[in-house]
């Protein structure tokens, strides 16, 4: 096994959050005065840095808690409607089957994430949440002391160009998933120590399971949890 502790992202990475945030991202931009996202801007801030975003939408630095609480009460309000990706079910299963310890490192709130996991939340040892735009590596610092684990064996995933900037941070490899909100492009140019462009190749690459493999641990998982 290469690693024995994953950090998930949540937004993007296993909640398929975009749809959302493209509807939403106007009318926080109505309340907080930068500037409005035009249909023409979005690949072009999807192959950009946070930093360029950020100044690309003139998001003044201080506003920014005050702008991603507001976020987070939007997202309270709709958690429900926001759906997971296909086979994270299947793929975080077979990691906790294998003995992973599962962490969750997201800019959203703890109850926010166990409402869009559902069930899911169970299988996750750890939780550090409501973290800011810039702020994931010392939560990752965090989630390893607790777990008691060596950098190297853990490997953060995450969807964003900041993921990878934090994990780097705190000494840990991470993983791009270029199913996200940033462009597959973007995030190789910053040279992830792993691409997944599926998500049965995240349970490959951490333990070493083929697609088949994940589908039975998958089915063990759930009877143990179930008393079977």
């Amino acid at each position: 096994m290469r690693y024995s502790l994953v950090i998930f992202d949540l937004d993007g990475t296993l909640v398929d959050s975009f749809p959302w945030f493209a509807r939403t991202v106007n009318l926080v931009a109505d309340r907080y005065r930068f500037r409005r996202v035009q249909d023409g801007d979005v690949e072009r801030l999807r192959h950009a840095s946070t930093r360029e975003i950020l100044d690309f939408l003139q998001v003044p630095r201080w506003k920014l808690p005050l702008i991603a609480r507001h976020m987070r009460k939007l997202k309270t309000a709709d958690a429900a409607t926001i759906p997971l990706f296909p086979g994270v079910d299947t793929m975080l299963a077979a990691l906790a089957a294998n003995g992973v310890a599962l962490a969750l490192v997201s800019s959203d709130t703890e109850a926010n994430a166990r409402q869009k996991l559902g069930p899911l939340a169970a299988l996750f040892a750890d939780f550090d949440c409501s973290a800011s735009v810039f702020g994931k590596a010392q939560k990752f610092r965090r989630v390893l002391k607790r777990a008691r684990r060596d950098p190297a064996q853990a490997i953060s995933i995450g969807d964003e160009t900041r993921d990878i900037e934090a994990a780097r941070a705190a000494g840990i490899a991470c993983g791009a998933v270029t199913w996200g909100y940033a462009a597959r492009q973007a995030l190789i140019d910053r040279k992830p120590d792993l691409v997944f462009e599926q998500m049965e190749q995240i349970a490959e690459a951490v333990v070493g399971l083929r697609p088949s493999d994940q589908d039975l641990r998958q089915r063990s998982a759930v009877v143990t949890r179930e008393g079977g």
